[in-house]
């Protein structure tokens, strides 16, 4: 590996690497939800090249994870903090956010730093089941797959993506499927026992409706309620 190239990769790291580990306050946590929601009225803003939506209707849960920073030189890392919501499948009420960091690497030829809005559509029990657990690895431990885009990948979608969780990204105005096997997704403990209170779980927020639900979520569920009626 090129030396200037190996010093790139471990400066941008080491600037990841403490926002990651470190605790959030309840403000800072409450603007992560804001960010969350500008991801996602951008997507929906994008029908002809955005996500499905019957596979937004259709899904159990989504995660937002907004300005995912991926740093890259020859070995790539990933790392990036977000939410993710649970919908009922009987009454199609979503959940409080719950509070994931992700984290991942990948090999190839790669040289730099970007910033991009990962977003999960979480299709079945399985990917729900497994947000439970205090870690888990996309496509090993549950399958994932490049989620198609436009209005006219519907249709097709039931016979060609079987995955539990379909992936997406936006990227310099830019949508599409993207793939992030090997990608690691962790609850992040300290920041919902600061949001939702000591001793809270992401199952209680899931399953049992406990926790906070400040305005800044309120308002992003009353754009999900809007779009997946």
């Amino acid at each position: 590996m090129p030396k200037v190239a190996l010093t790139l990769f471990f400066m941008a790291a080491s600037l990841v690497l403490p926002a990651v580990s470190r605790s959030a306050t309840l403000e800072e946590l409450d603007r992560q939800v804001t960010r969350c929601h500008t991801v996602l009225n951008n997507v929906l803003q994008m029908p002809d090249r955005g996500i499905p939506k019957d596979l937004l209707v259709r899904c159990r849960g989504l995660a937002i994870f907004p300005g995912v920073v991926e740093v890259g030189a020859v070995l790539g890392v990933r790392f990036g903090s977000g939410i993710v919501l649970r919908r009922n499948e009987q009454t199609g009420v979503w959940s409080k956010p719950a509070f994931f960091n992700i984290r991942g690497g990948s090999i190839g030829a790669q040289l730099g730093a970007q910033s991009v809005d990962l977003i999960l559509l979480v299709m079945s029990e399985t990917g729900l089941q497994a947000l439970l657990e205090d870690r888990f690895t996309l496509g090993a431990d549950v399958a994932v797959a490049a989620g198609p885009i436009g209005r006219g990948a519907s249709a097709e979608t039931s016979l060609r993506f079987d995955a539990p969780i379909l992936s997406y990204s936006r990227s310099k105005g830019l949508f599409a499927g993207i793939s992030v096997s090997g990608a690691v997704l962790e609850p992040d403990v300290a920041g919902n026992e600061v949001y939702h209170g000591k001793g809270i779980w992401v199952q209680d927020v899931f399953y049992e409706d406990k926790g906070t639900l400040t305005e800044a979520a309120r308002a992003l569920i009353k754009t999900l309620d809007q779009a997946t009626p």
